[in-house]
């Protein structure tokens, strides 16, 4: 327990209120009765000229370069992660952490990389949960860079979640900076506030690894909430003048001071009165009174009112203009929203759309234009509180339509669109919505009146797969036997979506986090943002890569060139996942099991398979069903995309082995209906016979020489 210091105490003269250029206000402190906490413990080394300010509970040596207590923010010095290299490899490695207590990383940060052979990771927690993210960034020369982007050439970027109070990063490389040392012989990671830093080409050579990076830290007091705080105000830290901010979710507590009044909310002086008049635009028409909180208008001789320059107190004359002016100006507003919408509908492909569907009416279902008021009723105006869930591609929110029905709405985030996207969204929505697959999330409309184009899907009310197989409350009722269908029925809709659809398509993210689940633990595969449709007589495609750390193709990450194996090796990582229960990405564990993929080959090249099993699925013995379905795993995972089976293989074996796990416990109940096994089998009856190499459905492990797997794949 932190020591806590009387109320009163950062009043006492002797307490110190300034380091050098920073000033020190309560609830922080310097020397013992100045601060509220040991957390709040300033130390100020006045070594040399300029004195600088640390944190005195944190041994980094932080210096502390601005307090803002008003918006309970601090701005920090961070160090900045290095790695460099010569021609013989790394020589310098410099990796940085920080670790708080009642402190919060502020999203007005952005974690950046520089370099152009570099993966950048970083961990933090938010409260007992561990997270992990990255970004990498990749190039070969300097002409293709762009000074001030970091776009993932030279330079990459991500957001900084909520809540994080602490976090290591970390660097490494995907050649050891060969061929490109001369111009970029280092990689640098650092967290720094958002603005505060400007990528240029020229830092891939001359950024300095001794300097340190502006960042924003947020603080609260304590752990108590506002409703106990405002019942026992004499108990907390909010003194005169001041509230308790509602409009702060925790964890603790701050103070904020009333309307009118500016100050330390802190303080026993605490908030003071402002003087609204001394400001030239107060308000007022004619005279302006100070008053304690607030200020009061008076107007001239001859009017009435409240002397508001936006009141009541004007002639008639005025009064009239205002509404003529007032009604203008909501009409020209009204009009112009409808222009507006009308402007994002035409950009958006609504009339391309509109004519699609109506020469497609002889389709079972078709996609519903909706508008945007529509959603906005859906949603309840996209309340914060029907957020369920967030991600790369975008925001989705429950939402409930006039019919009753409940429907998932996602808001994308898309970048401007040429025409030839345009055409392509378009199509996918056609396409998708005509999908009809028990195990793919059914899209039933969108909204093209809005900047950004909102997707409307069927509401699947239990969850992710990530939910049930990673929260330990959860994890003991998903049995080997759901848990196996669940495989099953997935590779078959993946299976459909890349031979089966009208033309194929590759998902491109496949992972626990897209795989939903319905109250009788149905997947269904869902979040098609990334996903791409591949032309009848193409096999691969060249695309951006883009995907999630642990599951993206390592092919595609070094060629660009996208097919439907890349599905196939994500696939492997989430079978991997479902019988080990643990992460694809996990930096707090040992370095040999960080990555997933990588752990999985090595066990099975050790022997050592049932150590990694989930110990929630409750084993006395590895089943012969794991041991098929990692040998099955085994082959997903192979480097090169030609070595690994198709999903169409995949389903099939999957279907083979739970038909048997069926026949050997009649009470496991398969999901698959003899149309569709039959279907299968017939489909795959050309092109995949058991042979004794690596398509066979009971392969030998395999000499662990020919694997190369990558420990972190690219960045979105």
């Amino acid at each position: 327990m932190p020591f806590l210091v009387p109320a009163n105490s950062q009043d006492e003269p002797e307490c110190e209120t300034s380091c050098g250029n920073v000033d020190i206000t309560f609830p922080f402190g310097s020397s013992e009765g100045c601060y509220y906490s040991s957390n709040f413990l300033v130390a100020c080394d006045r070594s040399s000229p300029n004195p600088i300010p640390y944190f005195q509970n944190i041994k980094s040596n932080i210096p502390i370069t601005s307090m803002i207590t008003s918006k309970s923010e601090m701005e920090i010095q961070m160090f900045v992660s290095t790695n460099c290299y010569n021609i013989s490899g790394l020589i310098t490695s410099l990796q940085a952490s920080l670790w708080l207590t009642e402190f919060r990383i502020s999203t007005k940060n952005r974690f950046i990389a520089i370099g152009c052979d570099t993966i950048a990771s970083i961990e933090g927690k938010i409260g007992n949960d561990t997270i992990s993210s990255g970004c990498s960034s990749r190039c070969n020369s300097t002409s293709h860079i762009t000074s001030g982007s970091c776009s993932g050439v030279g330079c990459c970027e991500i957001e900084i979640p909520k809540g994080m109070n602490s976090f290591a990063m970390s660097i490494s490389s995907y050649n050891n900076h060969q061929n490109i040392i001369d111009f970029n012989p280092c990689s640098h990671a650092f967290l720094v506030e958002d603005g505060k830093y400007n990528f240029s080409s020229d830092d891939l050579h001359d950024f300095s690894s001794d300097q340190k990076m502006l960042m924003l830290l947020d603080w609260a007091i304590g752990n108590e909430t506002c409703d106990r705080v405002d019942k026992e105000a004499d108990s907390f830290l909010c003194k005169r003048n001041s509230i308790c901010d509602q409009n702060y979710s925790g964890p603790g507590y701050r103070c904020r001071c009333l309307d009118g009044y500016e100050g330390n909310p802190y303080t026993k002086i605490g908030c003071e009165n402002i003087n609204e008049c001394k400001d030239v635009n107060h308000g007022c028409v004619h005279k302006c009174i100070d008053r304690e909180g607030s200020y009061e208008c008076f107007c001239r001789k001859g009017y009435n009112g409240d002397g508001k320059i936006d009141g009541s107190g004007t002639s008639a004359a005025a009064i009239f203009l205002l509404i003529f002016v007032t009604w203008l100006y909501f009409g020209l507003k009204k009009r112009k929203l409808m222009i507006l919408r009308e402007k994002f509908f035409r950009q958006n492909g609504g009339i391309m759309l509109q004519q699609r569907l109506s020469g497609e009416r002889g389709a079972h279902d078709q996609a519903k234009i909706f508008t945007m008021e529509e959603l906005k009723r859906a949603t309840n105006n996209y309340d914060e509180s029907r957020i369920i869930g967030k991600g790369g591609y975008g925001t989705v929110y429950k939402g409930v339509l006039s019919d009753n029905r409940i429907v998932a709405i996602k808001k994308s985030k898309l970048p401007d669109q040429t025409e030839n996207q345009i055409e392509q969204f378009i199509n996918e929505v056609v396409i998708l919505s005509q999908i009809n697959h028990r195990n793919v999330v059914k899209l039933i409309g969108c909204c093209l009146e809005t900047e950004v184009p909102l997707l409307v899907y069927e509401f699947i009310p239990n969850g992710t797969l990530s939910d049930h197989i990673h929260d330990e409350s959860k994890s003991f009722a998903v049995t080997w036997d759901i848990r196996l269908r669940i495989a099953a029925e997935t590779a078959g809709a993946l299976s459909y979506l890349h031979s089966a659809a009208s033309v194929p398509i590759i998902h491109r993210d496949i992972k626990p986090m897209n795989i939903l689940l319905d109250d009788n633990y149905v997947a269904k595969v869902a979040d098609f943002g990334a996903s791409r449709f591949i032309p009848m007589d193409q096999i691969e495609l060249a695309t951006i890569v883009q995907g999630t750390l642990g599951y993206l193709d390592p092919e595609y990450l070094h060629t660009s060139q996208l097919s439907d194996k890349s599905d196939v090796y994500s696939f492997g990582v989430v079978l991997v996942e479902l019988f080990t229960g643990r992460m694809a990405l996990n930096f707090a564990s040992p370095e040999k099991e960080r990555n997933l993929a990588m752990y999985f080959i090595s066990s099975l090249k050790e022997g050592t398979l049932f150590q990694i099993l989930d110990e929630h699925l409750q084993l006395n013995e590895v089943p012969n069903e794991i041991i098929q379905v990692s040998k099955l795993a085994e082959r997903c995972l192979q480097v090169k995309g030609d070595e690994r089976p198709t999903m169409k293989e995949v389903a099939i074996e999957l279907e083979g082995i739970l038909a048997s796990m069926t026949n050997k416990h009649p009470w496991v109940q398969s999901t698959f209906n003899e149309e569709e096994t039959e279907h299968l089998l017939r489909e795959v009856k050309e092109d995949y016979e058991y042979t004794d190499g690596a398509n066979t459905s009971s392969t030998p492990f395999d000499s662990m020489s020919k694997h190369t797997i990558l420990p972190i794949a690219s960045g979105r």
